[in-house]
């Protein structure tokens, strides 16, 4: 029985598949078993994949594309015989020593769940990136916290972590789940939410894998338009994981602020979430989950009655509140577009000025 099973997704990537696998084969741990997963390439990927005769290698390659998410969840709940489980990619490069470190960490803390890496990022031609102000450049060197405070990073700030550079218990998948189908953008992010509800994590200063940024965004967390809006939808869905918090001593750990809506035994959990979630105003869609929680507990009159109560808190209030958080940004764009109309109407006047003043436009 291997210790690890690492399970290296594989789609037209001919250009990088063999550093791919050679970095794995490479590493300094050898107790593994490397399961490669393609998604029915159309380009050589599987016969470059087909050459390795190492005993460690599986290969499954699928007649028709899938979905990554499909293939990795299928693989540890029915293929992966190891105890720990690292998810690769096969743009993606680790350094030697990756697994080495990592399992040395698990083995001496029992009590943590997954282990990450910092991250090198690298260009579409395997450079070292340099571009400082480009989000991959240091977005996932990050310090440790407990899990408490990871939920309020990812809560504040978004996902910070490198999901190839991961190593997680296989126990993990089974107490939080596999990932979700319905997230295209954010199925790590919202696994390492439901993670922290339960486990401790821990990030390796080292920097034990090279990410590979595409050129032109062509990775699939790439800017582009279809992406941007789909996570932005899909961070708003991930969000319900925090309704998960049941015990307000750990709500209080994750959000100190709300002490003030502890009422001991009669606490409204998911009213003080909501309220929570709208004063952090860290994104729109944070501040729509919270009002959703407010307008959903008072429907419910029982509910809507010991709120009032306890709290000084009714329909007024929740009125108020809905007409100055534009969680749609209607107000932005009204503000915009009257912009827009007044830029044009100047312009507009000052084209029926004499043609030797046009350049002053």
């Amino acid at each position: 029985m291997p210790k690890i099973s690492v399970l290296l997704t594989s789609f037209n990537h001919e250009k990088y598949i063999c550093e791919a696998i050679d970095s794995v084969l490479n590493q300094t741990f050898a107790d593994f078993e490397l399961i490669i997963l393609d998604d029915a390439s159309t380009d050589t990927s599987w016969r470059l994949i087909s050459q390795y005769t190492d005993p460690r290698v599986r290969a499954i390659r699928n007649e028709v594309n899938c979905d990554a998410k499909y293939n990795v969840n299928n693989a540890i709940s029915t293929l992966a015989l190891g105890d720990y489980i690292a998810i690769h990619h096969s743009d993606d490069i680790w350094e030697s020593t990756k697994l080495e470190l990592q399992v040395a960490y698990l083995d001496a803390n029992p009590a943590i769940g997954a282990v990450f890496t910092n991250v090198l990022a690298i260009t579409e031609k395997s450079a070292l990136m340099t571009d400082e102000k480009h989000p991959y450049f240091s977005v996932f060197d990050q310090p440790n916290r407990s899990r408490h405070e990871w939920l309020r990073f990812f809560f504040c700030h978004g996902n910070a972590l490198c999901h190839p550079s991961a190593l997680i218990r296989k126990k993990c998948y089974e107490d939080c789940g596999l990932y979700h189908y319905e997230l295209a953008q954010l199925p790590d992010f919202d696994m390492w939410i439901r993670l922290c509800l339960r486990y401790d994590i821990h990030v390796l200063p080292q920097k034990l894998i090279r990410f590979r940024v595409r050129d032109n965004e062509a990775n699939s967390s790439g800017i582009r338009p279809e992406t941007r809006i789909r996570t932005a939808y899909e961070y708003y869905k991930v969000l319900r994981n925090y309704r998960e918090l049941s015990r307000f001593e750990d709500l209080l750990k994750v959000f100190p602020s709300a002490a003030k809506y502890d009422r001991n035994e009669e606490t409204d959990m998911d009213f003080a979430l909501g309220m929570v979630a709208l004063e952090q105003k860290s994104f729109s869609f944070t501040q729509l989950f919270g009002q959703d929680l407010v307008v959903e507990a008072l429907s419910d009159p029982k509910r809507a009655a010991n709120i009032k109560r306890l709290y000084g808190f009714d329909y007024k209030n929740l009125f108020a509140l809905t007409g100055v958080n534009d969680v749609f940004s209607r107000e932005e764009v009204n503000q915009l577009q009257e912009s827009m109309e007044r830029i044009y109407a100047s312009r507009s006047w000052r084209l029926t000025r004499p043609l030797r003043d046009l350049d002053r436009l």
